[in-house]
């Protein structure tokens, strides 16, 4: 067993876009069509889903944090829960199971657009299938997605304009708190301060600070794209009422 929890795993390293990894893709696909199935269910089986994606969210967070201090990882420039997708495992299930409107904003744009890039490039170097971190990767990245569209196809759950507006001020305004953190204790979380030393999708942008505004389009536009079903829907809302 310890072979699987193992810091200098020896096993196969990861390979992108391998069997392992598009089977996983696969199943994360199906999972999500599997909770979109529960639209009309009860409200108490839609409490329990809530309640079971949020403690699989938690328990899988706090796994990942003992394994990294079993195995002598575990730093303050690395573990703090500042990166995006940290914050979003924690706040995420809180959103599922107070049904917190704000939140899901964050959940939406953020947490999808973040996570999906992680799920479709994870950084997880020599840690490939079956490995607990090939699990833990992909269990808390894909459930922040699937956190996001269940509460938006199954409760009913969905942004606005203005939704993009304070979503676009909090993640800036989160990110120069970051970035005194970062300057304050050596630590690069959210990259703000810096590109990551391995090789990332950032290699393609300009240097520091520079890149940080072709983040900021990007993440504009990645919003703006998460918005066209909404766009799509409210436009045929009004043919119906014109009609």
């Amino acid at each position: 067993m310890g072979f699987y929890f193992t810091g200098d795993y020896p096993g196969p390293a990861f390979e992108f876009l391998g069997a392992a990894h598009l089977i996983t893709i696969g199943v994360l696909i199906a999972l999500n069509f599997w909770l979109a199935s529960f639209k009309n269910a009860s409200e108490q089986t839609k409490t329990r889903i809530r309640w079971t994606l949020a403690i699989l969210l938690w328990a899988n967070e706090i796994a990942w944090h003992v394994w990294n201090a079993a195995v002598g990882k575990w730093t303050i420039q690395t573990m703090l829960p500042l990166h995006l997708c940290s914050v979003l495992v924690w706040i995420g299930a809180f959103m599922l199971v107070t049904k917190n409107q704000t939140i899901y904003e964050f959940a939406y744009f953020m947490g999808i657009a973040g996570a999906f890039q992680a799920v479709m490039t994870p950084d997880l170097g020599i840690y490939g299938f079956p490995h607990f971190r090939f699990f833990q990767t992909f269990i808390s990245h894909g459930l922040i997605i699937s956190a996001a569209i269940y509460m938006t196809v199954v409760e009913g759950f969905r942004p606005t304009w203005k939704s993009l507006l304070r979503v676009a001020i909090g993640i800036n305004v989160y990110m120069g708190f970051v970035f005194l953190v970062n300057t304050a204790i050596g630590s690069n979380y959210l990259f703000v301060n810096g590109k990551p030393p391995t090789a990332s999708l950032l290699d393609m942008l300009p240097d520091w600070p520079v890149y940080l505004v072709h983040m900021e389009a990007l993440g504009i536009i990645c919003c703006l794209l998460l918005y066209i079903p909404f766009i799509i829907k409210d436009a045929r809302d009004r043919r119906k009422v014109a009609a």
